[in-house]
């Protein structure tokens, strides 16, 4: 059995509390002293940070706030003005928190800062701040640089459907006249296309088909048949016809070819009479 010492007898344990509780208590003052101080709500990025050991921490927010760093990432924002709807930014989120909807503009209609032609219309623009995970990739991507990354850190809700934010402000009204005005824009370059289809137009206007080209031609002239036999023609002024040179060689071609009979040599036998 564990023999008991001097502390934990019951004098024992009144003298070790009393001890740590003044203890306690000197640590409570000392910090007390130094709360008479608060500390310079400075940025960690700032050289004095570590310096300040003494002093109040606690901010009075929002009153008071600490800076936030220029590269840090948080709420986004959107500057509709300067916005192409490229849907660059759309397509690259990971987790799908943008959502756009847009309607072809039938002309340009007008400019962004940096010079970039707008044609389209951004109907529908919401960024679901509830699924962000703030990766920062749609700023990267967006060629205009519209879409950045805010300091703006303190958007917290009762509801996390609140957490979309739309950055469209186009009316309903809007997006149906501008979806009209497209509808009527397709509809009269389809007619006038399936016009110019049907229409026949001049001879003269329309282009002529080029003429095929043999698959294969000789350098040389061909040059009419002659028999081997026949000596060449002399000119006489006019050449013959290929048809009349083919007469005369079906001509030869039928003459009979009388054999030659061979003459019996002579008999010189001393028996003939």
């Amino acid at each position: 059995m564990k023999k008991q010492g001097t502390h934990n007898t019951y004098w024992g344990n009144i003298r070790e509390a009393v001890s740590s509780s003044l203890t306690g208590l000197k640590l409570s003052f000392s910090h007390l002293l130094q709360a008479r101080q608060s500390r310079k709500p400075i940025g960690v990025e700032n050289k004095d940070y570590f310096q300040q050991t003494t002093g109040i921490v606690t901010l009075q927010y929002p009153k008071q706030e600490i800076p936030v760093p220029d590269h840090g990432r948080y709420q986004l924002r959107n500057e509709i003005d300067d916005c192409i709807v490229c849907d660059k930014c759309a397509k690259i989120c990971p987790v799908n928190c943008i959502e756009i909807e847009a309607v072809r503009a039938v002309e340009e209609i007008g400019k962004t800062s940096d010079g970039s032609s707008k044609r389209i219309y951004p109907a529908r623009f919401d960024i679901d701040m509830g699924k962000c995970c703030f990766c920062g990739l749609c700023t990267t991507v967006c060629p205009t640089e519209c879409l950045t990354m805010t300091k703006e850190y303190d958007f917290s809700e009762f509801d996390v459907a609140d957490h979309k934010f739309a950055f469209s402000e186009m009316t309903p009204m809007e997006i149906l006249e501008k979806q009209k005005a497209l509808d009527q824009y397709m509809q009269a370059k389809e007619a006038e296309k399936a016009k110019a289809n049907t229409t026949p137009g001049k001879a003269e206007d329309q282009p002529k088909p080029a003429a095929a080209k043999p698959a294969f031609e000789p350098k040389v002239q061909a040059r009419p048949l002659v028999p081997k036999n026949k000596p060449e023609a002399k000119a006489t002024g006019q050449d013959e016809s290929p048809r009349e040179m083919a007469k005369k060689i079906m001509r030869q071609r039928k003459k009979p070819v009388i054999p030659v009979r061979k003459k019996n040599p002579p008999n010189d036998s001393p028996n003939q009479e």
